[in-house]
């Protein structure tokens, strides 16, 4: 079975990585760039729209 996974994006350093959504915080909530370490709200992190979307159904 294949777990899904939403996909990152740093706007800051630029970092790409995939982590499963129920690792991460709200949309709304402080999320922290492991890489660079900019804090910003988790949705800012979502490289995509869909990527949001999943991340607020299963998060």
């Amino acid at each position: 079975m294949d777990e899904t996974t939403v996909q990152l994006l740093c706007p800051e350093c630029g970092k790409n990585w995939q982590t499963s959504p129920g690792e991460l915080p709200a949309s709304a909530e402080m999320f922290h760039c492991p890489n660079c370490h900019a804090s910003r709200r988790t949705a800012e992190f979502m490289r995509t729209d869909r990527d949001l979307q999943t991340l607020k159904q299963l998060g």
